[in-house]
This record gives structure tokens, C-alpha cells and sequence, in this order.
């Protein structure tokens, strides 16, 4: 398993494949190796999404004490998986990163608490999967809009089916983080 820091804390993970006539196998997850990499979150919640293409979900995250960190990645399809720093005092606040995700690449991103997420369905039938380091608090979530001109993403398309709470999010020039980046 190779792990890559991309941003402080946010961890691009490409696990060893095997392959062969049958098919293939890989670990998808193995604690010890994030915990070698700083990551000690234990996950309690798993989650999984199916989308067609062109889908959007996102930028999400939840507020304290209900912050999440996650773990992504996609089983069938693929994604461009969106991960923006929102926390004060980060070296690299307001920045994101545009990793592509699917399920021929394995590829994983752990987004650390502090950090909003979204994706784009790249193909139909496109099935997204991730843990959560604490449970899904309706009350406590927020978001920003995906089309955000201060943060730049270059997502590849005009326009894209939202649900009705993701078109209402707040800019992000008005966005007070509640994070903190300790380093």
C-alpha cells in the first residue's frame, strides 16, 4: 500500500494489486497503515452511494462536535473526488485538491476532519463507498457550492444535478470555518 500526502493530512492511497488469470485482490483497508501515517480515527459508519453520470454531490461537511473524517473510494465507475482545506491557519486553506477515483484504479483519499468533500460521477452506475470516523448528524451539516469562483475547482462541466441543499450553500467569501489547523 502506498500512501501520499497531498495536502496536510488529507492522504492519497494507492493499494498493491495483485493480479492474475482469476482476477484480482488487494487490501482496502488496513488500519496499521494509516496509523503509520498519522491517521488514528476509528470508523464507525459506512456509507455508499450509486449514481449516474454527471451527478454531483457536494462540497459537504459537518460542523463540531459532529466532525467527520472519511475515508472514499469506488467500487464500480469512477469519480472526480474534491477535497477542500477549510481549516484557519492551514498553510493551505482554500486549496483543494481533484484526484480521480475509480473502480479500476483502487485508488483511496482519507479526508481528515477540517476538509469540505464532493464528487462527480464520471460514468453511470458509478458506486461510490466510505467510512466515517462518527455518525451522520443532519442538524450539523453544511456545505459550499460546488461552483464556488473563489475556490476555483475545475470540475469539467457547466452544470450538473444537485439535490435542493446543495444549491443553497453559503460562498465560501462568507463561509466562517469553525476548524482549526494544528499542525
Amino acid at each position: 500500500m502506498h500512501i501520499e500526502e497531498l495536502l496536510p493530512g488529507l492522504l492519497l492511497i494507492t493499494p498493491k494489486v495483485f493480479e492474475d488469470h482469476r482476477g484480482h485482490f488487494f487490501e482496502s483497508f488496513r488500519s496499521d497503515a494509516l496509523q503509520n501515517n498519522g491517521v488514528s480515527d476509528e470508523f464507525v459508519q459506512d456509507n455508499q452511494s450509486l449514481s449516474n453520470r454527471g451527478i454531483l454531490r457536494g462540497l459537504h461537511f459537518q460542523l463540531p462536535p459532529h466532525t467527520q473524517s472519511k475515508l472514499v473510494r469506488v467500487v464500480q465507475g469512477s469519480v472526480l473526488d474534491v477535497a477542500v482545506d477549510i481549516r484557519k491557519g492551514s498553510p493551505t486553506y482554500g486549496q483543494h485538491v481533484a484526484v480521480e477515483l475509480s473502480g479500476k484504479n483502487h485508488k483511496q483519499l482519507y479526508i481528515p476532519e477540517g476538509f469540505a468533500h464532493g464528487f462527480l460521477t464520471l460514468e453511470d452506475q458509478t458506486l461510490f463507498l466510505y467510512k466515517c470516523n462518527k455518525y451522520y448528524a443532519p442538524a450539523f451539516e453544511q456545505g459550499l457550492p460546488w461552483n464556488d469562483p473563489d475556490l476555483g475547482i475545475q470540475w469539467g462541466i457547466d452544470h450538473t444535478t444537485l439535490s435542493a441543499k446543495d444549491e443553497l450553500h453559503k460562498a465560501f467569501a462568507e463561509f466562517e470555518s469553525p476548524f482549526t489547523f494544528t499542525s
